[in-house]
């Protein structure tokens, strides 16, 4: 019996074009400033030691910067990377530049999904925060409080299975009772693994018939 359901957010919930075409532009453009100009506050300071850290050399920020284009542009799912995104994509969505893509199919059934008592949760590759401010400014309002938690590459990569066996530890839930939803093979082979049944989103593509995980088109067409 499904007691809980885990989202992926691009691709599942939301469009991949969004946060490619949207999202990792807007950082992109405003990583080299944001940087020079919050290095010394403490949750940016954090974060470019971090970067240091996993280059195995003591960067000066020029070079950090230079680090952190490179892995965007190598589309690289780096915790401290994420972070500074968030952080740049937060005064981006406070400004009302965009606002947080979220299909309409997605957004009526995780309503329902909630009013039906389900338990809600995000993991992806995309900071906690990055997670939070799309839910938060979305066309159909705040739908943070349907969530009763997020995760991301902090617990673990999403194509190993320990990641999903941590996550059903965290909300202490059996696995068998999770259900996961994403648009990736490789991540919900290994949310199966940990024991999770899942739901494989295919939004612009033909249905495989004889697909070995089950498919859909959108959240209308999800069964448990």
């Amino acid at each position: 019996m499904t007691k809980a359901i885990l989202t992926d957010i691009e691709g599942t919930t939301s469009s991949l074009s969004f946060v490619k075409d949207v999202l990792f532009p807007y950082a992109r453009e405003r990583m080299a400033e944001y940087v020079r100009q919050h290095a010394q506050e403490l949750s940016v300071k954090k974060e470019l030691e971090e970067v240091r850290r996993l280059s195995g050399i003591n960067l000066n920020n020029s070079e950090i910067i230079e680090q952190l284009i490179r892995w965007i542009d190598e589309d690289k799912k780096i915790t401290p990377l994420k972070s500074l995104q968030g952080m740049i994509w937060e005064n981006g969505y406070k400004k009302g530049d965009f606002k947080g893509h979220v299909y309409e199919d997605a957004a009526r059934n995780l309503k329902k999904w909630k009013q039906a008592g389900l338990k809600l949760y995000v993991f992806s590759s995309g900071s906690v925060q990055a997670q939070k401010l799309l839910f938060a400014h979305t066309d159909y309002g705040d739908l943070t409080p349907l969530f009763s938690g997020y995760f991301d590459t902090t617990i673990g990569n999403k194509r190993e299975e320990n990641s999903y066996r941590k996550i059903a530890e965290s909300i202490g839930t059996p696995p068998g009772e999770i259900l996961f939803l994403s648009d990736i093979r490789e991540e919900l082979d290994a949310a199966r693994s940990a024991g999770m049944p899942v739901t494989w989103l295919l939004r612009d593509g033909a249905l495989d018939p004889n697909a070995t995980l089950r498919q859909v088109q959108n959240f209308d067409e999800i069964l448990f």
